[in-house]
């Protein structure tokens, strides 16, 4: 394809998309104008998407046409249409606040409530002129004045006068109260709250958005009640001033009736009571209504529905409540001298409802029953709960069903609280955090026996007898006892079951004794020390970071991740432990990786170094008084280990003929018989430059032993040689 036919082909591909772009352009030129010629008719436009566009222009109208009511005359018919509006009005706010399931779901409330309060007193002010000027003040008050109370005053009068003392002292004064408590309240609360938020977001649990939310919603909370605690001043302050107006409209009317209009007092008190009196209920009920609405919404406190279904729940959940009830008002309905036709229906009222309950709730639980075996066939099946059947406890002790009064602490058992001091004793003397022990009864082992796993997998088990202690020979033993012959878990000593009567005279014979939880103690610790390096992993060992950083931050900068990375740390920690030399002293392990991993990144060489540093530890675990006893290796051995290291990318080994390997392992194994013999520990001195790789020659054949070199001992420290190796 030649140049004239790709500019070609790109002039008409610009062309298309010309034609397309002008295409758009005409089909929202058209559906704009449609959208213009809608809102000019205002045939498509709702009525609500109209009051919503232009809310702020109608409240502003209404506000301003509230205080022209306060000053010019209105017609009866209209005041009678705005009388029948404020009690809409009324009925509206008192409906929204049963259905809200938040008082914050009407937040407009404390504004609302002053401008329904302005409404309430602008039509009072109307009222009474009219009463005043007229002696008529429509139909509504006329109809409130005769009908509502049978065209008595006194009684009008009576009645007006409850309501206010309704709606002032028991509905205005308790939400007064309520609104000022929840206040002070909400404003105590925030600073709790806000941490709340921040610790959630700290954790992850929540993100920006959802925090920004949560504490967007704390401040309106804290604005709400607050303006509430203000707003329900209002009320009281209508109600005041709706007595006053009362007052006020009685008297003028008497004088006026009296003076200006030529009635007779009887008349001029009749007509005016009256009027006065209409105008008062029809002014209090939606006073009320709103008080009432107030209430309501400073009163919901841990809803979790509508007002009506919170009711219906709380209330309605308990079939027993009904049927005491309906015991109650039978017993009621049969005293002499009680109405017992209202009682005895009642009373079959509550025993109808306490049956549905009843029903109602067997039919919940067999719903519920069904649904939980249909969730556990399908939880069955579900990916998610076969992945989580791959979680493999650190540490587990399964136990058979004999020992189970070991852990019951009813039986008296206290496995438990051991395992919580065997988890500090290794915290202080290795520096191991030990992850929680799952203990688990077994049936398929048998009844005397318990297992311990590491990861899954069985590292130890013995056997015990909880009606016996076990007598073991520490050499003392002048007399032996009887008992069942058995083997020491933990260090695989002889020993002998005993019974409890012969506790005593074995302890005098000369028998260290011990009970059966104390074995598994001991057997239990054992086995954790043994496998401390196993049980140190990345995630323990960043908790371990972690702590130190909290006193020294900058040497934890320093070494993770600039210099090594977790799983470097944790090999040099796992070499210590493997020896049992404690990694307690977390500063100064870090400060000897901080010097020396520039220089070298092999784990086995720097955790050497460690040791050097922690010579005084090192000391104090293999020293006897101010003496070392102790066996040495030959200057040919060493200089023959030393020419035979090999190191690779793997690491390194030494390199030494099968013979020779033989030759030296049978002459460390006599030299090890003797030193014991003499009652002394077994520990090998040698040089630092082959205490590593001797150790690796000798640590699959002879178990347990101690190796240190003389950079690991203390210079005030006395050694003495009492064998040598040799080949």
């Amino acid at each position: 394809m030649d140049r004239e036919d790709v500019f070609a082909r790109l002039e008409e591909r610009l062309g298309e998309l010309r034609k397309q772009h002008e295409k758009d352009k005409g089909g929202k030129e058209k559906k704009m104008a449609a959208s213009d010629e809608t809102l000019e008719g205002g045939s498509s436009l709702s009525i609500g998407a109209w009051i919503q566009k232009y809310s702020d222009v109608i409240i502003a109208l209404t506000l301003v046409t509230i205080v022209i009511m306060m000053i010019i005359p209105l017609p009866t018919a209209l005041l009678d249409m705005l009388i029948c509006l404020n009690i809409t009005i009324a009925l509206i706010v008192v409906m929204s606040a049963i259905y809200n399931e938040e008082a914050l779901d009407l937040s407009v409330f404390p504004s609302l409530l002053l401008v329904t309060t302005l409404f309430r007193l602008a039509l009072n002010i109307s009222s009474t002129r009219l009463i005043l000027l007229n002696g008529y003040a429509g139909e509504v008050i006329t109809a409130f004045g005769n009908f509502v109370v049978g065209g008595n005053p006194v009684i009008g009068f009576i009645m007006f006068i409850i309501l206010v003392i309704i709606n002032f002292i028991v509905i205005t004064k308790g939400s007064e109260r309520v609104a000022e408590v929840s206040a002070r309240f909400t404003l105590d609360a925030m600073p709790g709250k806000q941490m709340a938020i921040d610790a959630d977001l700290n954790q992850g649990a929540i993100t920006d958005a959802e925090a920004k939310v949560r504490r967007e919603k704390i401040q309106r909370e804290a604005d709400f009640f607050g303006a509430m605690d203000g707003a329900s001043k209002f009320v009281k302050g209508d109600a005041i001033a709706a007595i006053i107006i009362m007052l006020i409209n009685i008297g003028g009317g008497f004088v006026i009736g009296m003076v200006q209009r030529n009635l007779e007092a009887v008349d001029a008190l009749q007509t005016y009571t009256l009027l006065t009196v209409g105008e008062g209920l029809v002014s209090q009920i939606p006073a009320l209504l709103i008080s009432t609405a107030t209430g309501i919404i400073v009163t919901r406190a841990a809803s979790e529905g509508n007002l009506g279904n919170d009711i219906v729940k709380q209330l309605f959940n308990n079939e027993r409540i009904f049927f005491i009830n309906s015991g109650v008002l039978v017993f009621l309905a049969l005293v002499p001298g009680l109405p017992g036709v209202p009682f005895m229906a009642l009373a079959g009222v509550c025993g109808f409802i306490g049956y549905n309950l009843r029903k109602k709730t067997a039919t919940v639980q067999e719903v519920e029953e069904e649904q939980k075996e249909v969730r556990e066939k399908a939880d069955a099946t579900r990916p998610e709960n076969i992945v989580s059947l791959l979680q493999v406890d650190p540490m587990e002790l399964e136990i058979g069903y004999s020992l189970i009064p070991l852990v019951d602490t009813g039986q008296g058992g206290d496995l438990l609280d051991r395992i919580v001091m065997i988890r500090r004793q290794c915290a202080l003397e290795l520096g191991l955090v030990v992850p929680t022990i799952r203990i688990r009864d077994n049936i398929q082992i048998k009844p005397n026996s318990y297992i311990i796993k590491l990861k899954g997998q069985e590292i130890a088990r013995g056997e015990l007898l909880l009606d016996h202690f076990l007598a073991m020979n520490s050499g003392t033993v002048f007399e032996e006892v009887p008992g069942i012959e058995t083997v020491e878990p933990a260090f695989g000593l002889p020993a002998l079951w005993i019974p409890e009567s012969e506790r005593e005279q074995a302890e005098l014979n000369g028998y260290t004794v011990v009970d059966a939880v104390s074995v598994l103690a001991t057997h239990l610790t054992e086995v954790i020390k043994q496998h401390a390096a196993e049980i140190l992993g990345r995630q323990e060992t960043q908790n371990l970071i972690d702590n130190l950083a909290k006193t020294h931050q900058s040497l934890v900068n320093e070494v993770v991740p600039e210099l090594m990375g977790v799983g470097e740390v944790q090999k040099v920690l796992a070499n210590l432990l493997e020896e049992r030399i404690s990694i307690r002293d977390m500063a100064t392990i870090m400060e000897v990786l901080a010097d020396y991993a520039r220089a070298t990144k092999d784990t086995e060489i720097l955790t050497e170094y460690v040791r050097h540093a922690m010579a005084r530890q090192i000391t104090s675990q293999v020293v006897q008084g101010n003496t070392l006893p102790c066996i040495t290796l030959d200057p040919g051995l060493e200089n023959r280990i030393a020419g035979g290291v090999q190191r690779t990318d793997h690491g390194s080994f030494v390199n030494l003929d099968p013979d020779s390997m033989r030759r030296m392992i049978a002459s460390l194994n006599g030299e090890i018989e003797k030193l014991t013999n003499m009652g002394y520990q077994p520990v090998v001195l040698t040089s630092p430059a082959v205490r590593l790789y001797f150790r690796k020659l000798v640590s699959r054949s002879v178990q347990g032993l101690i190796i240190v070199s003389h950079a690991e001992i203390d210079q005030s420290i006395e050694i003495q040689i009492l064998g040598v190796v040799k080949l």
